[in-house]
């Protein structure tokens, strides 16, 4: 099924859903053998995420990959949560090798739980990428259906800094998104959830204007932390708050120059003192 109808459904079998953190979760994961990876799609991701041209997937790659897997899950009416206005809380993602652009990766997405957030109810997603029969790439993130009306987006349980270590990293970088940077992710990533798109279709769901994919977010971090050349990668963000299109903010990091074995940075994206994204990413 085509992912736009993928989600059409999904938006009609969340009608009447109320998420309920005991609820039974579906046990069929969704699957796709021998997934081709599209150059043209990869090489518009790279772009908007500010990956360079590579030889390899970017880290963040093989989720966008399972992502019409994931919707395809969620938007089941077993799944507990309504599809529409989920918001992703955290991910950790470990790379135990590159991907490449040839390869043809068997993708598997389940939900593992499903759990009581402080502002509604959490589900934990997992992707895995494998070859050969064997997971090189896996993901875990948490999707928060809110109950409770806050205009924080998330913090989950992946880990990160505290906000207070990250208002202390030092700046790296100045990030300008446009008002479009929603919809451009959307594009490449087919992620077209109404709170990313546009203020009147972000407004009915709690935030006062459209805001960036939180997969943006952690990409656009992965593109400046993590070498071009990296083999095993271990990356854990918690998406504390909303960021709102358009904005400015800041790239934190520790360690700008360190990379080898036993060596963690942490990373931060924040505007003033208020804190976007916290993590850590290391070999």
């Amino acid at each position: 099924m085509p992912l736009m109808l993928t989600l059409a459904q999904g938006a009609l079998t969340g009608l009447g859903k109320h998420p309920d953190a005991e609820a039974a979760l579906p046990a069929e994961p969704a699957t796709a053998p021998a997934v081709r990876v599209d150059p043209r799609r990869l090489a518009a991701y790279a772009e908007v995420c500010g990956f360079p041209p590579a030889e390899r997937l970017p880290l963040t790659y093989p989720h966008i990959l399972g992502f019409p897997l994931a919707a395809r899950l969620m938007a089941r009416r077993s799944f507990p949560l309504p599809l529409l206005g989920l918001v992703h809380t955290w991910i950790e993602i470990v790379q135990r090798r590159p991907l490449l652009p040839g390869d043809r990766p068997d993708i598997a997405v389940h939900a593992e739980e499903s759990r009581p957030h402080r502002r509604g109810v959490e589900v934990v997603m997992v992707t895995e990428a494998s070859v050969g029969g064997e997971v090189v790439w896996r993901d875990r993130s948490g999707y928060l259906a809110r109950t409770r009306t806050s205009d924080a987006e998330g913090g989950g349980t992946a880990g990160g800094t505290t906000t207070a270590a990250a208002t202390g990293l030092p700046a790296v970088a100045e990030w300008r998104l446009p008002a479009g940077l929603g919809r451009r992710h959307a594009a490449v990533s087919g992620d077209w959830n109404p709170i990313h798109v546009h203020p009147l279709t972000a407004r009915p769901l709690g935030f006062p204007r459209a805001i960036a994919h939180g997969m943006w977010t952690v990409a656009r971090c992965a593109a400046e932390a993590v070498p071009a050349d990296a083999e095993t990668v271990t990356l854990r963000a918690e998406f504390r708050a909303p960021v709102l299109l358009p904005g400015t903010v800041t790239y934190a990091a520790s360690d700008g120059d360190a990379w080898g074995p036993g060596r963690v940075r942490d990373i931060a994206v924040r505007s003033g003192d208020r804190i976007h994204l916290t993590g850590t990413v290391g070999p």
